[in-house]
């Protein structure tokens, strides 16, 4: 994997196209109302009865300031009581969903996303990581890998060292850029200091992960701008990296509208700064996982990815996709076994229905025959850049050629292309296709053609 990525400009014009970051296949767009509350139970008895071990992912909505770009769902609010009457609904849902698993399926993993997670008070995080311990077997060996969202602004010494005391091991930082004129420009004003502070306090405290995440393609953004933002981050040496393309949808994401799209920078420079982004991060150790992710050779993924058993869901790249995927919270997506199902993401509504002892769920989608297989063909292609026919063939009892005859003649033109290597036993992405690797899982998407494209950010 070393030569994770080769730079090919015409290639990336050609294949820059809007579509799915398949988080999942099929997609959160295929998720219907037809899915409800039954269909979870079903699948939580499944669960429960393989004794299958667990992914919990709990949504914090709240945020003290709005950053322009964010398409998260979140409350933006100064008024942090407003947390209290959500965490006493979120403790109800806990219990819900806890009484239908078996206290044996251990949570090997635990993510806190929002909005801001740090918006709760010490006092708050403590009691919902205490209910979440009465009600799911969480581990106390440290085994685990339970990860919390960080904003510095919202976060000190005093907060890491809660964090940790609290189990959590993996801290994932947004940066996004630290330039003062980008910074004012998407309403985020974050020092340097700021963040080397905490992560100090997370290398101190022993951490076992630090994450940074990053966008190129902000407002005020040039290529000379970015490269020192990536040059300072560099310095701190995270383990992990998350570069995102921003996607500027102000149609569907209204704190979008108040970028003035003028300030953009063009396709060209975008492209620019992402390839200045590979090299210099490429320069300083760091591998190219796919789909904006970036790690140290001696991390997790790196080494997943090296041994064939990196996989991806609806938190990114994981090694623990063998994991049923628990989501609780406002607009949370739980993934359990066939089944996908999200909350609902009113938050008024996610309240009342919770109050009123019944489970928030309001769509979803459970996947048949075609949908398992070519998910399984997505996963091999986006997490290895590699699909082997045969394994396939073997799991699915199909013929791949066969399957697949009406793709052939694209898999074709993108072996021309030399985005990928074709022939009878496997497909192979090149280093000059690894950047466009969605576009390659877009061809095994049966659902594309029926979508409108202009719900997706593009590849690059």
């Amino acid at each position: 994997m070393l030569d994770a990525i080769r730079w090919d400009t015409d290639l990336i014009r050609r294949y820059d196209l809007s579509g799915p970051r398949y988080t999942s296949y099929p997609t959160a767009v295929q998720f219907t109302s037809q899915v409800g509350t039954f269909d979870l139970f079903h699948a939580l008895r499944d669960s429960r009865k393989a004794l299958r071990p667990l992914s919990l992912y709990v949504h914090v909505p709240f945020c003290a300031n709005i950053c322009y770009y964010c398409a998260c769902n979140k409350v933006i609010t100064k008024d942090r009581g407003r947390a209290l009457p959500y965490l006493q609904r979120l403790e109800q849902e806990i219990q819900l969903i806890a009484c239908h698993l078996d206290p044996a399926q251990k949570v090997e993993q635990l993510h806190f996303g929002g909005g801001t997670p740090t918006f709760l008070s010490h006092d708050e995080l403590r009691q919902l990581m205490a209910h979440l311990r009465k009600h799911f077997n969480l581990l106390d060996d440290d085994s685990g890998d339970y990860g919390i969202e960080i904003d510095p602004r919202e976060a000190d010494w005093s907060t890491m060292g809660l964090l940790r005391e609290l189990g959590f091991n993996r801290v994932s930082i947004g940066l996004q850029d630290l330039d003062p004129a980008v910074q004012r420009a998407v309403n985020r004003l974050q020092s340097l200091e700021e963040t080397r502070a905490v992560i100090d306090a997370a290398r101190t405290l022993q951490f076992r992960s630090i994450n940074i995440d990053l966008i190129y393609g902000l407002p005020r953004q040039t290529p000379e701008n970015f490269a020192r933002t990536v040059e300072e981050v560099i310095n701190l040496q995270p383990d992990r990296l998350s570069v995102f393309n921003y996607a500027h949808l102000p149609e569907r994401f209204m704190p979008q509208r108040r970028i003035n799209s003028a300030d953009l920078p063009s396709p060209a420079q975008k492209l620019e700064m992402l390839q200045t982004t590979i090299e210099q991060l490429t320069q300083a150790g760091y591998r190219y996982i796919g789909m904006d992710h970036f790690a140290l050779p001696d991390d997790e993924l790196a080494i997943a990815q090296e041994e064939s058993t990196l996989q991806r869901n609806f938190q990114g790249y994981t090694t623990h996709g063998h994991c049923d995927l628990i989501g609780l919270g406002v607009s949370a997506i739980s993934q359990i076994g066939d089944l996908y199902c999200q909350n609902t993401s009113d938050l008024n509504l996610y309240k009342n229905t919770l109050a009123s002892a019944q489970l928030a769920t309001n769509r979803g989608l459970l996947c048949n025959a075609d949908d398992r297989l070519r998910r399984a063909v997505i996963q091999q292609l986006i997490c290895g850049f590699n699909l082997e026919f045969a394994s396939i063939e073997k799991d699915f009892n199909i013929d791949f050629r066969g399957y697949f005859s009406e793709l052939w003649p694209q898999l074709q033109e993108m072996a021309n292309d030399g985005l990928i290597e074709l022939d009878s036993e496997r497909i192979s992405v090149l280093p000059a296709g690894h950047l466009l690797v969605r576009s390659v899982c877009m061809v095994f998407d049966a659902y594309l053609e029926q979508q409108n494209r202009q719900r997706f950010s593009r590849v690059i």
